[in-house]
């Protein structure tokens, strides 16, 4: 069967660097293809001249005759002055014609383009929302091809879920750059490595590619011994530890047995806990009959909960639940209402926060890591201040670069790479995958899995829970904190229950809700909607700006007076925030 796109010996540079050297590849009918690499190695340049975006130096690109085409990448732009209902449903010329289609039906409420609005105009969207605009207006056209940088980024683990059970549904061939691996394992048949200017091509998706790679370099013999490892040991947890990631053809069991047999579990759990019972003794953190509010939405009701040593503790919960708010009261950057918290004497504790703390812009990658340390024990590996920025993605070239120089993903490894100097005992992680490629991913979890400390990680990002952590809670909302022993397949199962049990039509069935308070009315639910919204548009659009503010910050790093000023609007910024959080959870008690 011919190909719908063909490259043909393309070449392609950026200045001096070579992103893409004689790359010749296609993509055929219904193929489902997931392109991964490190940052800045090419892989969006890839899409562009696939798509016809960008024209090759060199080389050709040919594609079938009315090839029905649709690409979304990270600048994709809406037209001017346009409404969300232009963008997406372009091609209906009444509202019945869409409405009647369950596949268009399910896009807007999937991509969440129902909350946004259809009248909105598009000028006051979020970029999150621009995003999720874009991608629906790509998939609700009938396609042969769909491009895709990214989608993941702006969607929560349901979102991420439901696209992937779309695309499965769909014949449209697909190439998708991500480095969202549940993602790539479930939804793609071939993946596509885009490195040192060559694109690799494997059978599979992300699980079949770190094996592929695993047996690849132990045949090859390279020279790379580190990077080997850490596949086969990859390569390792995804066979015991996580059945049934894909329903694909695998490579012969025997193969995939031989390459493993002399690599131990990710984690030895007896020894770290016994290691981490020494180093910490008996109390950690507790929480004792604790009450956390914001503005007047309870997020915690007297609740007791006691972290012990060598716990490693995975947080979900739908965005505004309360988690980043829980960690900063376990970290101390916070009071209860009610209750007490209490941290044992030996805890050394470190937070990683979302915001991009402020760094010493007048040094060198290099010299902010050594200011914290020179060396630093981590479990079973002891390495050198330069080694540790290494395996958190600052080659030895990089380490050289001011700080006031590092872009906003460069500062927040470095964030980490500070932070894991201090040898701390405890670690809170919020939101620790932002910005870092599969494989400073992989590096980041190698070193948390012989990490002997306690451990509690807030993220997106399946793998990463399902890699590091041991155990999964949730907020749902109801002051209490949940265990899931199925971990997040449970935690959607409950809040697909959750969801179902608060639609309008269940509200007109019941005349009073659990805790006797009346139900809304339909037109309330459809008003406290549209104001919560309004209100996500609003919190996205601060967001934003925060990390411009941080990135300005970082930028003013030798100008005293701009510094105050920047400063000032910062604070600012965090006060109004919190204001449009504390009401975006009053108003989502009523939607919910």
């Amino acid at each position: 069967m011919a190909n719908l796109v063909n490259v043909e010996s393309v070449s392609k540079s950026y200045g001096e660097r070579m992103l893409l050297d004689d790359v010749s590849l296609g993509v055929g009918e219904g193929d489902r293809i997931g392109v991964v690499g490190l940052n800045g190695g090419g892989k969006t340049t890839l899409l562009e001249v696939l798509a016809g975006l960008g024209a090759p130096d060199s080389g050709r690109v040919s594609r079938v005759r009315d090839l029905r085409l649709r690409v979304v990448t990270q600048r994709t732009t809406l037209p001017e002055g346009s409404m969300v209902r232009d963008v997406v449903l372009a091609d209906y010329a009444a509202e019945h014609e869409w409405a009647a289609d369950a596949r268009v039906r399910s896009i807007v409420d999937g991509l969440g383009i129902a909350a946004i609005g259809l009248a909105t105009p598009t000028a006051t969207l979020s970029g999150g929302e621009r995003r999720r605009v874009a991608l629906a207006a790509a998939l609700v056209a009938e396609l042969d091809l769909v491009v895709l940088d990214e989608p993941t980024n702006h969607l929560d683990v349901e979102g991420v879920r439901w696209l992937a059970e779309h695309l499965l549904a769909r014949k449209t061939a697909l190439v998708v750059v991500t480095h969202d691996r549940w993602f790539l394992d479930t939804v793609c048949g071939r993946t596509w490595e885009v490195v040192g200017g060559r694109v690799e091509q494997y059978e599979g998706g992300y699980a079949d590619w770190v094996y592929a790679r695993a047996e690849r370099a132990r045949l090859a013999a390279t020279a790379e011994e580190k990077r080997r490892n850490l596949a086969r040991k990859e390569l390792a947890w995804l066979q015991r530890g996580a059945r049934a990631r894909t329903s694909k053809p695998r490579y012969r069991v025997e193969a995939a047995e031989a390459l493993i047999t002399d690599v131990p579990e990710p984690r030895d759990g007896v020894e770290l806990l016994a290691f981490a019972k020494r180093r910490l003794g008996k109390t950690v953190l507790e929480l004792e009959d604790v009450s956390l509010s914001v503005g007047e939405r309870t997020l915690l009701d007297h609740l007791t909960w006691r972290i012990g040593p060598g716990d490693r503790i995975g947080l979900v919960g739908v965005n505004g639940s309360g988690k980043t708010s829980l960690l900063r009261l376990l970290a101390g950057d916070s009071q209860p209402a009610t209750g007490r918290r209490i941290e044992g004497k030996t805890v050394r504790l470190a937070h990683l926060r979302q915001e991009l703390d402020d760094l010493p812009g007048d040094l060198r990658v290099l010299q902010a890591v050594e200011e914290v340390a020179a060396r630093v024990t981590l479990g079973k590996y002891e390495l050198s201040a330069s080694q540790l920025a290494e395996r958190l993605g600052f080659p030895p070239a990089r380490q050289w670069t001011p700080v006031a120089d590092l872009s906003g993903g460069e500062r927040r490894r470095l964030q980490l790479v500070r932070l894991l100097m201090a040898e701390p005992n405890v670690l809170l992680l919020d939101e620790p995958t932002n910005d870092l490629d599969i494989d400073t991913l992989q590096q980041l979890e190698d070193l948390l899995d012989s990490w002997p400390g306690t451990l509690v990680v807030v993220s997106h990002d399946r793998y990463l829970v399902e890699r590091v952590c041991d155990a999964v809670l949730a907020l749902f909302g109801d002051g209490t904190i949940t265990h899931l022993p199925g971990g997040i397949d449970e935690y959607l199962q409950r809040r697909a229950v959750q969801l179902d049990s608060s639609a309008p039509g269940d509200r007109r069935q019941e005349p009073d809700s659990p805790n006797g308070q009346p139900k809304v009315t339909a037109a309330q639910w459809r008003a406290a909607a549209k104001e919560l919204a309004k209100l996500e548009r609003r919190l996205d659009t601060l967001h934003e700006r925060e990390a411009v503010l941080h990135d300005a910050l970082a930028a003013a790093a030798t100008d005293p007076d701009r510094l105050m000023e920047l400063n000032a609007e910062l604070k600012a910024l965090l006060v109004e925030k919190d204001d449009v959080e504390a009401k975006w959870l009053e108003i989502s008690e009523t939607v919910e």
